[in-house]
């Protein structure tokens, strides 16, 4: 596995703030919707809608927006479509982007990401040109500060990770501490997270990510243009996740 963070990619729930907090509300609740509409509305039954509500809860969207949300998607209260939509495109330096969102209408959502990177110099893709530089996995964050004490080391948690079913992990050192990313085939993240969590162990976030295959260095200068973008990207109310194959340090 590549030195991808994606907990340098992606902004920490601790660290929303309340101005976020509404704009983040409507991304989920859009999620929960699309996968409502696609494979029903009873979470047991569809894995990834009980994904897409683990996911609300642990930002602590309330209750009455996820369930309204649910009944849009099976019908149950009107509403305008709403659409998955994903985008592969290239930023400055050539730094490979897979973008996806989630839409009620996929014209203005296109024109309006080709818009952003424009104005970096970035560019739409062919689908296809740009996925093939990625990984599909399942994704799991473990912040080890906050475990039980017999979990905040690595040593401790490795033999469980293991036993889990996980394909992979690693430590990432941040500001705030560290924390652990876990990786696993796409289809069994839902199963590796109960797993861990029935053996005592907080999982701080989870979903499925596309990951690099390799990781590119650019100049400071490009480096600090595609972090302005992904940031103005991820910022975009259509936009729920932006990967890259950038390396982070």
């Amino acid at each position: 596995m590549s030195g991808h963070s994606k907990w340098s990619q992606i902004k920490h729930k601790k660290a929303i703030t309340d101005a976020k907090k509404s704009q983040m509300f409507s991304k989920l609740a859009r999620i929960i919707t699309v996968t409502a509409r696609e494979k029903g509305g009873d979470p047991d039954s569809n894995p990834a809608l009980r994904l897409a509500i683990e996911k609300a809860k642990s930002f602590n969207m309330p209750q009455n927006n996820i369930e309204k949300a649910i009944k849009k998607g099976t019908g149950e209260i009107a509403g305008a479509k709403i659409e998955e939509c994903s985008y592969e495109s290239y930023g400055p330096a050539g730094i490979a982007l897979i973008i996806e969102g989630s839409t009620d209408n996929k014209n203005r959502t296109f024109n309006e990401i080709k818009a952003i990177l424009k104005k970096y110099n970035g560019k739409m893709a062919e689908a296809g040109s740009v996925s093939y530089l990625f990984q599909r996995k399942g994704y799991l964050g473990v912040d080890l500060s906050a475990q039980k004490d017999n979990f905040q080391s690595l040593e401790n948690l490795e033999e469980i990770i293991i036993e889990s079913g996980a394909e992979d992990f690693k430590v990432v050192n941040e500001e705030e501490g560290q924390y652990l990313e876990i990786y696993t085939a796409p289809a069994e993240v839902d199963q590796v997270r109960k797993f861990l969590e029935e053996q005592g162990v907080k999982i701080d976030s989870f979903s499925l990510a596309w990951l690099p295959q390799n990781e590119i260095d650019v100049a400071d200068e490009e480096r600090g243009k595609v972090e302005r973008l992904i940031d103005e990207l991820t910022d975009y109310q259509d936009v729920n996740e932006v990967y890259s194959n950038l390396r982070i340090f």
